[in-house]
């Protein structure tokens, strides 16, 4: 008799991903497939941003598919990013262990350090086996993520960015010219 371990007894997932950016950045869209091969059910979902990267959608496809799992599993994760791919397979036990920077000597966090640290938590909860497949290359189900990852980034596109967000300076805070000043300047 084998030795079995607790994710022995967790069911069983395949997630497939992809997220896609008109223009880099620019709006955005995430796009999943959730199957349950024991059940032969399977869920879709999509949603977007603006003001994004691809690299952060195809982060969020992988984080919103595992959000969307009501507990704990084994997840089979296909993707067509090396991107997040590697990092998890390799690069995010160096980066958490760094406190989420490339080296110890960085003084810089890595790029979407805010995705790969909630992206981090759902790896705690659930155990993923990341695959990489190759997008546009008549995967079947990459090809649906691409069409709801894209369809996502266009609803997104055709609706107007929110406002932008201004900070109410604090007493004694120094500000850097605006370009409107900085072309003055240069006159």
């Amino acid at each position: 008799m084998g030795t079995r371990t607790i994710a022995d007894d967790l069911p069983q997932v395949t997630l497939f991903t992809d997220g896609a950016c008109i223009g880099n950045p620019g709006p955005g869209g995430w796009g999943f497939i959730l199957r349950h091969p024991a059940s032969g059910r399977s869920k879709e979902g999509s949603g977007g941003e603006h003001g994004t990267t691809n690299n952060r959608m195809e982060i969020m496809a992988v984080i919103q598919g595992l959000e969307a799992l009501k507990g704990p599993s084994r997840v089979e994760l296909f993707s067509d990013s090396q991107y997040v791919v590697n990092a998890i397979h390799e690069w995010m036990p160096r980066w958490k262990q760094f406190g989420w920077k490339k080296s110890r000597k960085s003084l810089k966090e890595i790029k979407n350090a805010d995705l790969w640290r909630r992206l981090d938590g759902l790896l705690v909860r659930h155990k993923v086996v990341p695959n990489w497949v190759r997008g546009h290359d008549g995967h079947i189900e990459n090809e649906r993520c691409d069409v709801l990852a894209s369809s996502a980034a266009d609803r997104i596109a055709a609706t107007p960015p929110p406002p932008a967000v201004e900070e109410t300076p604090s007493a004694g805070t120094l500000f850097a010219a605006t370009e409107s000043e900085d072309d003055e300047a240069d006159e």
